[in-house]
């Protein structure tokens, strides 16, 4: 059975012109541990199908389960991770990684030891006491990972989470993260506009299409994990990349007004 199960999900908005259909009759299948990738044009409701499945969002049509229950809002097996980090900027990056499971009810000292755990697993040991501003933009989302991991999600959304770092640290983010994902094999849903992100990061990478927002294609990612900077290299990687790439750019622009 799929971790998450996309069945015919479609979302209308509401504007003023009368209506925008976000998506249309989307069926999609992630597999427990699975690491899927999509991307898209802007405008194909790509960040609008994460937000539905994080129970952000509520389908005008169709239904996303997890664990073949019905998605009804937010819940503690969906870590949800942003491109904008969204720490409290007056506490440390310990007491960021804590924090949900101090909502939780946790015990000090529990929590405190799966903070520390989380914290050493994302390399920012030596900055537990940090506040954020003084942490680099690497730094930052490496602290909202940790603190997503720190409730011990089944699934992780990420929404574009390296969209604004440098392309030199976004390269060593996404080491980073296949790196933990290795460990733990949750299940992932990540959101880009980078087509060699999408490739290097999935197993699977779907493609979707605006006009309105629907699944083009999915394509499968065969190389080997751990990747390396010589997967990166190969005439493998270069085949995939175009092949992504083609069908993401020989399509149409998605209308004025389509959302993300």
């Amino acid at each position: 059975m799929p971790t998450i199960g996309f069945r015919e999900v479609t979302r209308h908005f509401a504007t003023k012109n009368g209506g925008l259909t976000a998506l249309d009759r989307v069926s999609l299948d992630i597999a427990d541990g699975e690491f899927v990738t999509v991307v898209g044009p802007s405008g194909c409701g790509k960040s609008t199908l994460l937000g539905i499945a994080a129970g952000l969002l509520e389908p005008t049509g169709g239904e996303v389960t997890v664990d073949t229950e019905p998605v009804r809002g937010p819940g503690p097996e969906r870590g949800v991770i942003f491109q904008q980090y969204a720490l409290f900027p007056w506490m440390t990056v310990a007491a960021n990684v804590e924090y949900g499971l101090k909502v939780a009810g946790v015990p000090r000292a529990r929590r405190r030891s799966r903070a520390r755990a989380v914290i050493d697993l994302v390399g920012l040991t030596d900055f537990a006491d940090a506040l954020p501003k003084t942490l680099s933009g690497g730094m930052k989302q490496r602290c909202a990972i940790a603190r997503a991991y720190a409730v011990d999600p089944k699934i992780l959304l990420m929404d574009e989470p390296f969209g604004a770092l440098d392309s030199l640290t976004r390269v060593r983010m996404q080491d980073a993260l296949l790196d933990t994902w290795s460990r733990d094999r949750r299940t992932v849903m990540f959101i880009t506009h980078d087509v060699d992100e999408a490739v290097y990061l999935a197993g699977r990478v779907v493609v979707m299409a605006a006009r309105p927002g629907r699944i083009h294609s999915v394509i499968d990612v065969d190389l080997p994990y751990p990747r390396t900077e010589e997967h990166r290299l190969s005439p493998g990687f270069a085949e995939l990349r175009a092949r992504v790439w083609s069908a993401v750019h020989h399509q149409p622009a998605a209308p004025e007004g389509a959302v993300p």
